[in-house]
């Protein structure tokens, strides 16, 4: 999609890396606390012809301190929101304790999204989850998560493979009648990546399911019945394209509709 003016201004939350110790003496950027955004969610926002803009959280430790700065005025001042994967939600976002240690999540960047899409709901600007996005996205409107597929649902589809990553793939369902079959029309199964040993538990009250993995019923897409878009994958859509691969699951529609939301509230 080619770039029409004005520019559509996405924000796009930030993933943060903690500097963990020893930082065998790598020194420099690797000390200090990073705020990033993956460069394939920048790419696929540009290839649907908009500006990605990352967002940087706030917290106790920054230097700008939060009675300066909220986080309204990114919603005021962007056109919509996407939510990257990254490190897992805290269990505590959801009211529970972790069970195991590698678990225990980034609640940092939990708070900092829930405001994030608070702000962006507030405004009428539309919001997308990616695979922990998708999932933070249930949290932030009341549902809970399952901490660890393999643990709490034996027998469960194989929903991440380290060796392979984004080359991890499976089917998923696409629930008839929801606004993802509206976009793919005549589309009932397709192929999805998938990188995530977590996933939705008990679904938000507010959500509607729009698609899940046929083996074990995993949900793997979501949207809100609130008065805006509100939406989220579990799987990567920023890490193919259909022209490399046909059998993969075209996410072109997907980041159409969601473009298209936000250049019609632009007006």
């Amino acid at each position: 999609m080619p770039f029409r003016k004005p520019h559509l201004l996405i924000g796009v939350s930030a993933r943060i890396y903690y500097p963990a110790g020893p930082v065998l003496d790598l020194g420099g950027v690797w000390t200090k606390t990073l705020h990033y955004l993956e460069q394939s969610v920048a790419h696929w926002l540009l290839r649907g012809g908009a500006l990605a803009v990352m967002i940087p959280a706030v917290d106790s430790q920054s230097l700008t301190v939060r009675e300066d700065f909220n986080l309204k005025q990114y919603a005021e001042s962007l056109d919509g929101l996407v939510l990257q994967g990254g490190n897992d939600v805290a269990p505590q976002s959801y009211g529970e304790q972790p069970l195991h240690p590698d678990w225990a999540g980034d609640a940092v960047r939990d708070r900092y999204e829930i405001e994030l899409v608070r702000a962006f709901v507030d405004a009428g600007k539309p919001v997308f989850g990616i695979c922990r996005g998708h999932q933070l996205l249930n949290v932030a409107f009341g549902g809970t998560l399952l901490q660890d597929i393999p643990t709490q649902r034996p027998g469960a589809q194989m929903h991440v493979n380290r060796g392979h990553y984004e080359r991890n793939l499976h089917m998923v369902e696409i629930v008839p009648g929801s606004r993802l079959a509206q976009l793919y029309p005549g589309l009932a199964r397709a192929t999805i990546n998938s990188i995530h040993h977590q996933a939705i538990k008990d679904l938000s009250p507010e959500f509607d399911v729009e698609a899940r993995c046929p083996e074990d019923g995993m949900i793997e897409a979501v949207r809100w019945r609130g008065p805006s878009f509100v939406a989220g994958v579990q799987w990567h859509p920023e890490f193919h394209h259909s022209a490399a691969d046909p059998a993969i699951f075209d996410d072109t529609p997907l980041l159409n509709d969601f473009l298209q939301t936000a250049r019609a509230l632009r007006g």
